[in-house]
């Protein structure tokens, strides 16, 4: 298994059996992801979305926050680039402090996926990101891995050698934006995809997977599972209801943040212990 140096470093792959990436929205969500995984003593991913940096409107400023955070932090917080479909957006990640971005061509057909993950994977690589790509699309984007439709091992093998990506996100059950968790991962798929594919599996949509199925899915071979939707809950649900009708919204965006924070801290938890599989 491919393990890029930084995430080498704390365990991932060893000791380490997973690493979490939580998605950046605001300040206070990336000040609650480090937060979060301080009080877990465990590393984490600061994962910034290519819409995330949309509605910004620019990468730099929350890039620069987010590396601050993480030259601060008491445990190893690394900056990764998620869902991007620009491959100059992926080159200018590397500027700004990321060691990780998935390039995201998935909705091209499976040949010109090849070809734009390939060159992107190659060039990102020169610069020292650790490049994942996705193999048609995880649910919940009207994808073509769509409820129903799962990675095929073979074709995933095939991709990987391919393009020469470091990681790999699957299609195994879950689904984006889940807001409830009823997600059933396919947990002997991700076993045999583990068998087939060299590099680390990502699996998305966790935050509709209940935690029995996170850890069954780290015990059979994901190796990075990726958080938004249910931080983005945690957030809302507190912001609401810290708010009212206040005029100044710090004790509500402290709400929210502690909310995140507890969140983060929990789910490290969680898939620092996989499954025992037998």
């Amino acid at each position: 298994m491919l393990i890029p140096p930084t995430l080498a470093a704390v365990g991932l792959g060893g000791s380490l059996p997973s690493i979490a990436a939580f998605n950046v929205i605001t300040l206070e969500y990336a000040e609650g992801i480090v937060a979060g995984a301080e009080r877990a003593g465990l590393p984490v991913l600061l994962s910034v979305s290519h819409n995330a940096v949309r509605f910004r409107g620019d990468f730099a400023p929350l890039a620069a926050a987010c590396r601050a955070l993480a030259d601060v932090a008491s445990v190893p917080v690394f900056l990764h680039l998620d869902h991007c479909e620009s491959e100059e957006l992926v080159m200018e990640a590397a500027g700004l402090g990321f060691t990780s971005a998935m390039f995201d061509a998935s909705t091209l057909s499976y040949d010109d996926n090849v070809a734009a993950t390939a060159r992107v994977a190659a060039r990102g690589q020169e610069r020292g990101l650790w490049i994942e790509a996705e193999l048609g699309e995880i649910g919940g984007k009207d994808g073509a891995h769509a409820p129903g439709v799962r990675t095929d091992p073979d074709e995933a093998a095939a991709f990987v050698a391919a393009t020469g990506v470091d990681a790999l996100a699957v299609a195994v059950g879950s689904s984006h934006a889940m807001t409830s968790q009823t997600a059933a991962l396919d947990i002997d798929l991700i076993a045999r995809l583990a068998d087939a594919v060299p590099v680390p599996l990502v699996l998305h949509g966790s935050s509709g997977v209940d935690e029995h199925g996170i850890r069954a899915a780290v015990a059979a071979g994901i190796r990075k599972v990726n958080v938004g939707t249910q931080l983005s809950a945690a957030y809302s649900n507190a912001l609401r209801a810290e708010l009212g009708d206040r005029v100044d919204p710090r004790r509500a965006l402290t709400a929210a943040r502690d909310a995140i924070a507890t969140d983060v801290a929990h789910l490290l938890g969680v898939i620092s212990r996989p499954a025992v599989t037998h």
